[in-house]
């Protein structure tokens, strides 16, 4: 009725006055306090060398509320580690965005549209 409609996106608008979209509201994680967006950890794992393509989620943990934990697709014959995940993106996120845990996949849950199913 407005001409409103709700995406369930979320957004920050910067100090020129633009509207940067940062994730969906319903994807956000709370982890110890702090607002976690995944869209950002997945860029970040996204770009590495040997990551086809990744999604990050929240696991209950007992001490944060939830734990950012990253499920990564390895490109076809890389090696790469969790390890090299965390020394990759140390000085490129804040430590609490950092995943309290990766797990390697073949491939990730999609929905008939080819949307990356989170919630399965």
């Amino acid at each position: 009725d407005d001409g409103f409609f709700i995406t369930g996106d979320l957004g920050l608008v910067d100090t020129d006055g633009y509207v940067h979209i940062v994730g969906r509201g319903k994807d956000l994680i709370i982890s110890g306090g702090y607002n976690v967006y995944p869209k950002e950890i997945e860029s970040e794992i996204d770009a590495l060398d040997g990551v086809a393509e990744s999604a990050v989620i929240g696991i209950a943990h007992p001490d944060f509320g939830e734990g950012v934990t990253a499920v990564v697709v390895r490109k076809p014959g890389s090696s790469i580690q969790a390890v090299d995940i965390a020394a990759a993106i140390a000085g490129r996120l804040a430590k609490y965005k950092h995943p309290k845990q990766v797990i390697f996949v073949e491939e990730l849950p999609r929905n008939t549209m080819g949307k990356v199913q989170k919630n399965v």
